[in-house]
């Protein structure tokens, strides 16, 4: 089985992340991975503060892409493959969009505009792949759960930045109840983070797209923490 981090967050862009994307392939690397996805929170989500307020939509950009430019320049460096992802949060829900790039960015300034239902169709029109990430999650900074099965294609059902397995678990049963391919990822912030997951395949992956469309055929499995009781 390969293996990939499809859900990783880089201090050059994520607020709450301390680890730079450079330390983040460096160590996926060492730990055995073949490949990482960075994930980094979008503008509409916990990006750094400068980047969130720069009026200019390039320069916007460009900053945001920061932690997967390092990340990127050391995979190439050391032979882990690296991919470009976000995190969109629509209040509260967070999806991980896999699929779009800097340019589609350059070229869609209106995605900060317009609703989330709008954007999904515009990914999807695009050839993303839109994945529900912690789903069931409860924390503080989350005021309500929020659905919306017709509008993603697959579901997170581990992530290691659950506190609590029980969340996890109602990913799981969400998945199986609407049919959804089920993926894992660590949601990594931190280079002390040890519980880590992610998704498997058989065949490596040489591009973006070989992921989307391994999910899409279902031809995927969850790395699950060898601490962890699969419901």
């Amino acid at each position: 089985m390969y293996k990939y981090e499809t859900h990783l967050h880089t201090a050059e862009t994520s607020a709450c992340a301390t680890a730079a994307g450079k330390e983040q392939a460096a160590r996926y690397k060492a730990l055995g991975y073949d490949g990482v996805i960075i994930t980094d929170h979008f503008f509409n989500g916990n990006c750094l503060p400068e980047i969130r307020e720069c009026n200019d939509w390039k320069q916007k950009v460009d900053m945001f892409c920061r932690g997967y430019d390092a990340a990127k320049a050391e995979g190439d460096k050391i032979g882990l493959k690296v991919f470009f992802g976000f995190e969109y949060c629509y209040e509260g829900a967070d999806m991980l969009v896999y699929g779009l790039d800097k340019q589609w960015l350059y070229d869609h300034p209106e995605v900060m505009s317009i609703s989330f239902f709008d954007f999904a169709e515009l990914a999807h029109n695009d050839g993303a792949l839109l994945v529900h990430a912690h789903p069931f999650r409860q924390a503080a900074y989350l005021r309500e759960i929020r659905l919306v099965p017709e509008y993603v294609d697959a579901v997170e059902v581990f992530n290691s930045g659950n506190y609590n397995d029980i969340y996890n678990d109602r990913a799981h049963w969400y998945a199986k109840q609407f049919g959804f391919v089920m993926t894992g990822g660590t949601d990594n912030h931190h280079l002390s983070v040890n519980r880590l997951s992610g998704t498997g395949t058989d065949k490596p992956l040489e591009s973006i797209q070989d992921y989307i469309n391994a999910v899409k055929a279902n031809d995927v499995s969850v790395i699950y923490p060898d601490d962890y009781k699969r419901p």
